[in-house]
């Protein structure tokens, strides 16, 4: 089973996250309701437990998983589609119900990520259409049974290219876009204010994700560092 997944231990929390209002907001019920799912569920009322995150690449769709997983206490255990989505699509859906029966005995998040990878819409001749047909079907299956103590979560760039009857599974469709200028401000303001005011000199760029702003941000700081050093040493 390891070849199919591993688990991410990172310490990230939700206030690492940048969300913009909508997932904020839809996230925060999320929580509420898993947490109080035993009284809801007593009243026959459904409780969500799966979530599909779509947007561009570096806007936290990742992030957002792992934070779900550290605030929740949950082990992460995050899908090497690589190795499920193999050659022979024979052995995909074998692949696939033996990790959803790894999540039948303990409380976690699976991650699926590049969700497209599994649901996406290709043109296959009718014997392989046939087989995909078959892998589809053996994961909409195991995603009905998913105990309601796991979580599941999806992330794509390519929404469009999902199966709408995956989609459909997924009670929570968050749509994660490019920051806007204010947004950006801010995480360069949060991201800058662990360093020593001499190392925060760092050009703001517009127009870029989360991911790049954050890697612009970590080579101007670490080229701030390494000049103050070298003006020491002269």
């Amino acid at each position: 089973m390891s070849s199919l997944y591993y688990l991410d231990r990172s310490k990230i929390s939700l206030d690492d996250v940048m969300f913009n209002d909508n997932v904020k907001e839809a996230l925060e019920q999320f929580l509420k309701e898993y947490k109080y799912r035993e009284v809801i569920m007593k009243y026959n009322l459904p409780v969500s437990n799966k979530i599909l995150l779509y947007g561009k690449t570096g806007c936290g769709k990742t992030m957002t998983a792992k934070a779900i997983a550290k605030h929740l206490d949950k082990k992460l255990i995050v899908v090497n589609l690589a190795t499920i989505v193999s050659s022979k699509l024979g052995e995909t859906a074998k692949n696939i119900e033996s990790l959803f029966k790894e999540v039948q005995y303990e409380s976690s998040v699976l991650f699926f990520d590049e969700f497209d990878s599994l649901g996406q819409i290709r043109d296959y001749d009718n014997k392989d259409n046939s087989e995909m047909k078959r892998v589809v079907n053996a994961i909409l299956q195991l995603i009905d049974n998913l105990p309601e103590k796991s979580i599941l979560m999806a992330a794509t760039n390519q929404i469009h290219m999902i199966d709408e009857a995956l989609r459909r599974r997924f009670e929570l469709q968050l749509e994660y876009t490019s920051p806007n200028a204010e947004a950006l401000d801010s995480y360069y303001d949060k991201m800058l204010a662990v360093y020593p005011e001499e190392y925060r000199a760092v050009e703001r760029i517009y127009d870029i994700s989360y991911a790049e702003a954050k890697t612009h941000i970590f080579k101007t700081v670490k080229d701030n560092i390494i000049n103050s050093q070298i003006a020491l040493e002269q």
